[in-house]
């Protein structure tokens, strides 16, 4: 079964069919198999449930892969766009496959469990393998630490790979033997090796007659219909309090009094302890040891006197004393010069002989090498006890009646007056406003006008208070404001239309019959022809603009069209000819495209796999308590926002 196992999970089937099911597990992880008490769930599949808690891990999970990747998403933005919803459905789909697996009976066995578990414990590098260095023994312990470097129990962990393994060898059976008929991939080849012959003439602007500078009712209307593109979103203008530990930092000066009594404080801890490397072999008795101990001290290469015993020499490399599990064997090494082979050494976990091989000396810290760590310390402490006062005397006199800006002069705060700026952090010219972090803007986009928040602790040392100067409604800006971008593109416009329409006269001349160059001719334009363009090539033709492109593969042979030029006017284009595959490239794609179209079958197979088992579970989720559970107010949310349209994320 193991076998199995594996030679599956190597398979291209295994990376289709999984595919869905390991993205979600990077981003969601696995949820808690234990239920939750009735109402306290986000997901509900069967006897499988999901926590807010759970839902709230794997959201935070999410935020910090977009965060890493130079995205920022707060929890109001995740439900702008609809994140959260789609996070939810597809946890759904994922806690519904896995309980429906478990009903029909597909449970790995605890012991395939605990070998496909050790090959992984295995297979990490090797300092982070939870195998003691010494016995070779699996170390319940480090097991335990390596998880909670990574927000897991071994509950949760175990549980999520046992769901693996289960829906690992259910999907194995459905994909095993399962082909694409050939059909599939001949059609494919066929629609994507058929190629066109393109020829087309621009529109010359000469032949179109200039529109007039437009009147202020004309460019009213031309507002009015591009309303959406042209409204400013609302605005505010902030004036923000900060109190910076960093920017109090150099300020700051440090005693060399302090210096020096830091330095005698931790002298004994900032050095390093002598380390040592060494190889150890384990020996079956005593009389054995002895005769190891003589072969190693001849110089015999430890892997060869070890393999007459049927053992493995452990290599040690870099070790303090106090890293030495058994203390007899710690007191040898440390007495041995490098290069030095031991007697046998009776230990608490057997008899062996170790031999030196390097020996690190102790390193004896200076206070010059140790100065500048300790002075940057111990200045950003200070500027950090200085910001905390800055804020206690700005409390105090805000408390006492000052508003934002007189309290935080008073306790000598930097204080930063914004032009108007938008939620998102942009000026009215789009560009980002500095210093202005999503928590300030979040703080200040829910206060009112004159408004003031509260001193909010932003990370050790840092705080900052917002006032709202003025809030500038949502609105169209007034016309003499933008009349001359707005004349160059009402003027812009109206030229391409009386372009577009001079190419569809043009081409109901085409299509009556006249010849293509006879009509580009009359427009003083010219014939240009392009050979060959397929759908497997179209790469090549990106010049051509991707409307123009779109269009070829669309029109019918012989018929004219028109369509946008790709540095801007219009062309009159038609399909001269078109060229079927050859025999021999069309079965050679096929062969080549049949493996493409198995996968794409199979990941259908997936996915109406996932919907059938939530649609036969009848699983339910809890969107409401689910954006509770990351942050959000939904009472602030419209009564019909579950069901509003939402955003596209961002891709």
């Amino acid at each position: 079964m193991l076998a199995g196992f594996r030679s599956f999970a190597k398979s291209p089937f295994a990376v289709v069919l999984f595919g869905l099911l390991i993205v979600s597990f990077a981003v969601f992880g696995i949820s808690d198999v234990f239920r939750h008490p009735p109402g306290k769930w986000v997901i509900a599949a069967g006897s499988r449930t999901m926590s807010p808690d759970d839902f709230k891990a794997r959201f935070e999970t999410y935020r910090k892969q977009q965060q890493q990747q130079g995205q920022t998403i707060t929890p109001d933005l995740a439900v702008e766009h609809g994140i959260d919803r789609q996070m939810l459905d597809q946890l759904a789909l994922q806690e519904s496959l896995a309980e429906l697996i478990r009903k029909m009976g597909v449970r790995p066995s605890d012991k395939l469990v605990a070998d496909i578990l050790r090959q992984q414990m295995a297979g990490l590098p090797a300092g982070q393998r939870p195998f003691d260095p010494i016995t070779g023994k699996f170390d319940a312990k480090m097991y335990e630490q390596l998880l909670a470097q990574n927000e897991l129990t071994p509950a949760r962990y175990e549980a999520s790979l046992r769901d693996d393994i289960a829906q690992t060898q259910f999907l194995a059976a459905a994909a095993n033997g399962l082909r694409a008929p050939r059909i599939y991939s001949a059609l494919q080849a066929a629609y994507g090796l058929e190629a066109r012959d393109l020829e087309a003439f621009a529109i010359n602007p000469a032949t179109v007659e200039k529109p007039t500078a437009p009147t202020d009712a004309q460019l009213q209307a031309f507002m009015k219909e591009h309303a959406a593109q042209l409204t400013r979103p609302e605005t505010r203008v902030l004036s923000v309090a900060r109190f910076s530990a960093k920017a109090l930092e150099p300020t700051v000066t440090v005693p060399e009094a302090e210096v020096v009594k830091t330095f005698n404080f931790r002298k004994d801890t900032l050095g390093s302890a002598e380390t040592r490397s060494f190889v150890q072999i384990v020996a079956p008795d005593a009389k054995a040891a002895a005769v190891i101990a003589q072969r190693l001290a001849k110089g015999d290469p430890p892997a060869i006197v070890a393999s007459a015993y049927g053992k493995q020499p452990v290599m040690i490399d870099s070790k303090p004393k106090s890293a030495l599990p058994d203390r007899k064997v710690a007191d040898a090494v440390f007495a041995l010069a490098a290069g030095q082979a031991s007697g046998p050494i009776v230990g608490d976990l057997g008899v062996s002989v170790v031999k030196v091989t390097k020996i690190n000396p102790a390193t004896v810290p200076t206070l010059e090498s140790q100065r500048p760590a300790i002075e940057a310390e111990l200045k950003a402490q200070a500027a950090q006890a200085k910001a905390y006062e800055q804020t206690q005397t700005y409390q105090d006199a805000h408390d006492g009646g000052a508003n934002l800006l007189d309290a935080a002069a008073k306790a000598g705060a930097l204080v930063m007056t914004t032009a108007p700026v938008a939620a998102q952090g942009v000026d009215q010219t789009g560009q980002p406003v500095p210093g202005l972090t999503p928590d300030v803007l979040k703080t200040a986009f829910e206060l009112p006008s004159g408004g003031e928040s509260d001193l909010i602790e932003a990370g050790k040392g840092e705080y900052y208070a917002v006032r709202v100067e003025r809030v500038i409604p949502s609105a169209m800006p007034p016309l003499a404001e933008i009349k001359p971008a707005l004349t160059q593109r009402w003027m812009l416009d109206k030229l391409f239309e009386r372009m577009k329409a001079k190419a569809d006269e043009l081409g109901a001349r085409v299509k009556k019959g006249e010849s293509m160059e006879a009509v580009a001719a009359s427009a003083q334009s010219k014939v240009q022809r392009v050979p060959n363009i397929s759908r497997e090539n179209a790469r090549q033709f990106q010049g051509l603009g991707r409307d123009l492109l779109v269009a070829t593969f669309g029109a019918k042979p012989g018929e004219p069209f028109t369509a946008p030029a790709p540095q801007g006017g219009f062309l009159v284009a038609r399909i001269s000819a078109v060229h079927p595959a050859t025999a021999a490239q069309a079965a050679q794609v096929t062969e080549a495209m049949r493996g493409q179209a198995s996968q794409g079958l199979l990941r259908d197979v997936g996915q109406a796999a996932q919907q059938a088992a939530k649609t036969e579970l009848k699983t339910k989720v809890n969107l409401t308590l689910a954006r509770q559970a990351i942050g959000v107010d939904t009472t602030a949310l419209p009564k019909d926002g579950d069901k509003a349209k939402v955003k596209e994320p961002a891709q």
